[in-house]
């Protein structure tokens, strides 16, 4: 749970909510949405030039279905509260998170005076930085998941069931506390910090529930593709998580647009650029590491990746 010294700040009755409490039956669209849509606009939650804010939920009344233009994500301080996204209901309990991409459709049910969440209000510009660390470090499954948010592909929804995490929930309430108070370099503070949640949450997919069969199998195959991508095969990954592999196959170029090969391949080759960036093992042995017996093969797809030869490629470092 999150610490005391900020949830007191929470727990009070604001004035929207007094209005509601005072007979209000609907929300106040204006504070939300521009005239006609049922679409959330950023521009009404942020100020001038932010990418990131963050504002309590509003209790006492269900919240209609809406999208966004924003990326959002809703913690759960305390209590609980029942969300409904392109029609599945998902009970958000204390110390949970789930992340919601622009496309989905969200509504949320009436929460009680102890059932207190906060909304990260995020435009996808914010995510640029991390999509470029990707360039020179990529993750198949963090790429599966930034993609899923930032360029609405993949799933609609994350829910990452986290509470008991020490690690995670201390990097969410640093984060509330660099947003709502005046801390020096805060936009470098709340993107490493954002950055750090995020490799910490790709540690604990253990603990993120999925939409369908389809997204789960995808995102246990891209871990081990993570661990694994020296030597792991599909057919091993299929039959260490009991998959059809030809199924396997398919939902893998279905949800991520490339195939297994691919995806392996890249990582090798961003783990070997990492390799010439920051160490000095010879070429060779960088090919050995990562995959490839073949040096000649090595520095053909190397090449074709990146434009030049690994050599070239360490001394431009």
């Amino acid at each position: 749970m999150i610490s005391y010294r900020l949830l007191k700040n929470m727990l009070p009755v604001n004035d929207e909510e007094k209005k509601i409490l005072d007979g209000d039956v609907k929300i106040n669209r204006k504070l939300y949405m521009a005239e006609e849509t049922d679409i959330i606009n950023a521009k009404l939650l942020l100020k001038k030039g932010k990418l990131i804010s963050v504002r309590p939920h509003t209790r006492f009344i269900d919240f209609p279905p809406h999208t966004h233009d924003y990326i959002e994500v809703v913690y759960m301080c305390l209590g609980s509260s029942v969300h409904t996204v392109n029609g599945k209901q998902i009970l958000l309990s204390e110390g949970e998170l789930l992340f919601l991409s622009r496309r989905a459709t969200h509504s949320i049910k009436k929460s009680g005076e102890k059932d207190i969440a906060v909304n990260f209000i995020i435009l996808p510009e914010f995510f640029e930085n991390s999509l470029a660390i990707l360039e020179d470090d990529t993750s198949p499954l963090k790429k599966f998941i930034l993609d899923s948010l930032y360029l609405d592909k993949g799933p609609d929804y994350l829910h990452f069931k986290v509470a008991n995490e020490l690690c995670i929930q201390n990097l969410v309430e640093n984060l509330i506390w660099t947003i709502n108070n005046d801390v020096k370099n805060k936009r470098m503070v709340n993107r490493a910090t954002m950055e750090l949640l995020f490799l910490q949450l790709l540690n604990h997919t253990d603990s993120l529930y999925y939409d369908n069969p389809e997204d789960e199998a995808v995102v246990k195959v891209l871990k081990y593709a993570d661990e694994n991508y020296k030597n792991g095969s599909l057919c091993d990954v299929a039959n260490m998580l009991h998959y059809d592999v030809s199924w396997l196959s398919r939902e893998i170029k279905r949800k991520t647009g490339v195939n297994y090969t691919d995806i392996i391949q890249a990582k090798r080759l961003s783990q070997a650029a990492f390799y010439l960036k920051n160490t000095s093992f010879k070429i060779s042995d960088i090919s050995l590491m990562v995959g490839y017996d073949n040096v000649s093969y090595f520095y053909r797809l190397f090449n074709a990746k990146y434009g030049q030869s690994p050599k070239r490629f360490r001394d431009c470092k």
